[in-house]
């Protein structure tokens, strides 16, 4: 597969999150995971599956940096695309919350607080096996919950702020929540189904991966 950049960049300038911040983080850090995957990708023939070893061998590295790359740019894709709104909560996935965490207030209390707990990414997202809503969190890229949709991705590595707030991760989630696009976390929610899954109407589509 030959792994290309996608037009996700935030089209309007965001509450407290500069050009700088972004530019830096889409050009410089997602690009380098799409450029990076390539390379892999281009390396996978070239290897002995002969010579395949748990210890250390070159198709070992190659895969588990695989699903890094794969993962980065997937998360990074949905990270961005998921900025530019008015950080209003609406729609579908209100309803959602309000059901599976009891209040928005309840919801935001978790996510934030997953935010600051985290070493990599927060993802709010549909569990397939108990059809609810979870905060999940990650340290790294490669690390998921499997059999999941994501609905809504924060970015909390240092590189996603530190331009613009140094170590102040709090500040940066403060300016995350004002500019969440919710209405593409609700075109997430149609596009797997996921009313249709609660029984809410709507066409039922499989389970996906987390990532996908």
């Amino acid at each position: 597969m030959h792994w290309t950049v996608r037009d996700v960049k935030p089209k309007k300038a965001l509450q407290g999150i500069s050009a700088r911040q972004i530019d830096e983080h889409f050009d410089v850090l997602y690009k380098g995971y799409v450029n990076k995957a390539n390379e892999i990708e281009s390396k996978m023939p070239t290897v002995s599956p002969t010579e395949a070893n748990a210890t250390y061998s070159a198709l070992r590295e190659l895969k588990k940096e695989e699903v890094f790359a794969i993962d980065a740019i997937r998360l990074h894709e949905k990270y961005f695309a998921n900025l530019g709104g008015d950080g209003v909560s609406k729609g579908n996935i209100l309803n959602l919350i309000t059901e599976d965490f009891g209040s928005l207030e309840n919801w935001e209390t978790d996510f934030r607080a997953s935010g600051v707990s985290g070493r990599g990414w927060v993802v709010l997202a549909f569990d397939w096996e108990d059809n609810k809503l979870h905060n999940y969190m990650t340290d790294i890229h490669s690390e998921a919950v499997w059999d999941c949709a994501p609905l809504l991705i924060m970015d909390v590595y240092e590189h996603a702020y530190f331009i613009d707030y140094g170590t102040n991760r709090k500040a940066y989630i403060d300016a995350f929540m004002k500019n969440v696009d919710w209405d593409v976390v609700n075109h997430r929610i149609d596009q797997y189904g996921i009313m249709a899954r609660r029984g809410k109407g709507g066409p039922s589509l499989p389970g996906r991966i987390f990532g996908s």
